[in-house]
């Protein structure tokens, strides 16, 4: 063998040799151990102890004694004091004066400690520690070592917040309990007796709590919300996070309503490998303002039911919101995130695919919330709609290649409940629908041309008609148009900057014949916003029920500048205008047809000189009155982490004129420099911070929608005072002042001023942020 490394160290081994070397001898590397995070306990037992001091006696296999500077040291623990007494046969290990010992990171101190090296158990008496993953420290009278990463501390204290060196340790927030399980294998901490205090002064008791020693979602309090509302009064929210299992957990968030009573909400999430989904509820028994019981629920879940054969797959999803009573949206405004409106939609969906075809079946209803002031008309229930469409890519017509296909065939069953028809206006009934489309796209490096054949077929049939009007009804149109458009290239300079600029033209022509579909009913079908989009689109109304007889030509011109190196979008300006070539008589219900041959033109602009500043702005210009009827211009800017500001103006004319301002910015900004980003802690302690959403009614002269307060951070903490005002109607708003309080890796994140904040807020960041799992080498002796 000695030969055989020899002839390896000097490179003139046989290969016959080196093969039977390798075959017979195998030389595997092994992993190393020093730098794991944690060893296996068979690997730990067999790690060796190192000793240090400036006087050490004792036997190999009995007791050793180090005095001076003393220090033992085995893999991802330290012990180290002026004096250490260990037992090499059993582990055993006393040590005195100023001891330190630091287990993975976390630290603890005192005068005196008795410890196994083996069996990770022991006791310490006095000390003050600090831990790792969310930089906790604390003090006791006692603390018990139990193995597995488990600790007891006794008649101790527990805070996020600095230990100045030298100094009492009196931090702005703290709890105390007559025992603290620490459990580092699962990550939690527990309380037994506890009391939270802040600023001195204690504000929650409790027999039982657990909170999170690091950032993973960990059982406990979440940050408590005081608030005061206009209408509701006094109302104090203290939310308590369960987190079940690793894909199941429930939020419960209690809430006392001064003028009100007791409002129970939970929210309950799960996930599995086939569905997902969350349901929300809320339960006031005897609201004392209605006197009656108040509730509401939502509940969203998607599921894949799995492959059926081969290629085949089958969805289903559901999306349920409702509420016990009218009034609920306006005296719950925040109680369920799906009430942004008085329509609260209830969908259950069932989808199915297979090579080109997809099934689609469905219902979807709407509770709809009226108020006797401004009531509204609901939309029209769809019990059931079911959907089969067909579709091909690339296929050949007449020998040629690169033809797309797609036939669409719906039926629908359409209900209005406690609705009463009036003329012109029929009620209840079926659609039956068939839509088929042929389209191909010649194109080349600077030109596209792409025809499209679209025929649209319905089929109708009413419950109850007025006198005059038809129980069943169909129409049958063709649509025809043709999608085109040119790319012109150029270098250019603009400000001592290279770009490369484009020249866009197009032109879409659509051709539509008429038929008078006043007859029909009007199930789904609405006016389309005008934006680009609808500018080069066939049909002028959104919907099956109305197909416009539109005869016209679209032109639009658009060009860019765009970053030769990064290929970003620096400037993007555009103009269309639709030349109608007949009259449009095809209208909605109580419309009127559309004479005017020239359509408003549309102005659009983006601008991002610098990735700091964004500009957005739309403008719909009629040049017959030489007026914009819409128009909005936007701006956002962002110069780093927790700054930002957006503006928007909305005009539309003779209707409504509204200024739009969003923002968070650190106040130390303002007249200095801000802090520094550092790793969950923003721009650092001591930092103020101005969040808002202001929309504001220009015409009006008086806000419509504010959400507007401070953030400051003290670096172990974080306290929120916002102002929230939500317009309700026309004549009334709700108001309400919230106060919260954050602990810093105690209390997480999930307070309703929070949900505020970052609902209204454009870009808003948390001031926590969660960071990568700190390691035992950051914190290393």
């Amino acid at each position: 063998m000695q030969g055989v490394m020899a002839c390896l160290a000097i490179g003139t081994l046989p290969a016959a040799w080196a093969q039977t070397a390798a075959e017979e001898s195998p030389l595997p590397l092994r992993v190393g151990t020093s730098l794991l995070e944690q060893l296996p306990q068979d690997v730990r037992k067999q790690t060796p102890t190192f000793v240090f001091g400036e006087q050490i006696e004792g036997k190999t296999d009995g007791v050793t004694v180090i005095e001076g500077e003393a220090e033992l040291r085995r893999h991802d623990a330290v012990i180290r004091g002026d004096r250490i007494e260990y037992d090499n046969a059993s582990g055993e290990t006393k040590a005195q004066g100023r001891v330190l010992v630091n287990k993975q990171g976390d630290r603890f101190q005192g005068p005196e400690l008795q410890y196994n090296t083996n069996t990770e158990k022991g006791h310490f008496q006095e000390p003050t520690y600090e831990l790792l993953r969310n930089d906790a420290r604390g003090d006791a009278s006692r603390v018990e070592f139990l193995g597995d990463g488990k600790a007891e501390v006794y008649n101790g204290r527990y805070s996020t917040c600095p230990r100045p060196p030298g100094a009492t340790w009196n931090p702005d927030w703290l709890l105390r309990a007559e025992r603290i399980e620490l459990d580092n294998v699962e990550e939690v901490g527990a309380a037994h007796s506890g009391v939270l205090e802040f600023k001195g002064v204690p504000f929650l008791a409790m027999p039982y709590l657990t909170f999170p020693l690091s950032d993973k979602r960990k059982s406990g309090v979440l940050p408590p919300s005081v608030s005061v509302d206009s209408v509701s009064g006094f109302s104090v929210t203290a939310p308590y996070y369960l987190n079940l299992a690793p894909n199941y957990d429930l939020t419960l968030e209690p809430t006392y309503m001064a003028k009100r009573g007791v409002d129970l909400t939970g929210e309950f999430r799960y996930l599995q490998p086939n569905y997902l989904g969350q349901v929300r509820a809320s339960y006031m028994p005897s609201d004392s303002l209605r006197d009656m019981d108040r509730w509401a629920y939502s509940w969203q879940h998607s599921q894949n039911v799995g492959q059926i054969t081969g290629s085949d797959s089958l969805r289903v999803g559901v999306n349920l919101n409702r509420v016990g009573d009218d009034n609920y949206w306006s005296d719950f405004p925040r109680a369920l995130r799906s009430l942004t409106s008085r329509l609260l939609r209830n969908d259950a969906v069932a989808v199915w695919r297979q090579g080109p075809w997809v099934a689609n079946v469905g219902a979807y209803t709407y509770q709809t919330l009226q108020l006797d002031d401004s009531p509204i008309t609901p939309p029209y229930d769809q019990l059931p709609s079911t959907t089969l469409t067909y579709s091909q890519q690339d296929r050949s017509l007449l020998g040629m290649p690169g033809w797309d296909f797609t036939v669409q065939t719906n039926v629908t069953r359409f209900r209005r409940a406690n609705f009463v028809p009036t003329e012109g206006i029929q009620g209840n009934g079926e659609r039956a629908f068939v839509m088929a489309e042929a389209t191909r796209r010649w194109e080349a490096p600077g030109w596209y041309v792409q025809p499209k054949l679209r025929v649209h077929s319905a089929q109708y049939r009413m419950d109850d008609v007025l006198l005059g009007s038809s129980r069943s009804a169909s129409r049958t149109l063709p649509t025809l148009s043709v999608d085109s458009g040119m790319v012109f290239e150029r270098q250019a300079a603009y400000f001592g900057r290279n770009y490369l600029q484009t020249l866009e033209p197009r032109l879409f022509a659509t051709w539509t014949p008429y038929r008078d579909q006043s007859y029909l009913p009007n199930f789904d079908s609405a006016s389309r916003s005008f934006n680009w989009a609808a500018m080069f689109t066939e049909n002028a109304f959104g919907g099956n029920d109305r197909i416009s007889d539109t005869r016209a030509l679209t032109l639009g011109l658009s060009s860019r500048l765009i970053d030769p190196e990064s290929g970003a979008e620096i400037v993007r300006l555009g103009w269309a205008q639709r030349a109608l070539l007949k009259d449009q008589l095809v209208t909605l219900p109580g419309g009127s047809a559309v004479t005017e041959r020239l359509s408003d033109m549309l102005l659009t602009a983006r601008v991002q000189w610098d990735p700091l500043w964004a500009l957005d702005s739309t403008v719909q210009y009629n040049p017959k009155s030489r007026e914009s009827a819409r128009s909005t211009i936007g701006v956002r800017y962002t110069p780093g982490p927790y700054k930002v500001f957006s503006a928007a103006y909305r005009v539309q004319r003779e209707r409504s004129k509204q200024l739009d301002i969003g923002w968070q910015w650190p106040l130390s900004e303002l007249w200095g420099e801000a802090g520094k980003p550092v790793p969950n802690g923003a721009l650092g302690p001591g930092q103020w911070y101005a969040v808002g959403r202001l929309n504001y009614s220009v015409m009006e002269r008086k806000p419509v929608d504010v959400v507007a307060g401070f953030e400051y951070d003290a670096g172990c903490w974080v306290g929120r005072v916002v102002l929230e005002r939500l317009q309700l109607n026309t004549t009334s708003a709700n108001q309400r002042v919230l106060f919260q309080l954050e602990f810093s890796g105690f209390s997480r994140l999930g307070g309703s001023s929070l949900e505020a904040l970052k609902s209204h807020i454009p870009k808003y960041q948390y001031l926590r942020q969660e960071t990568l799992p700190a390691s035992r080498f950051e914190q290393y002796d």
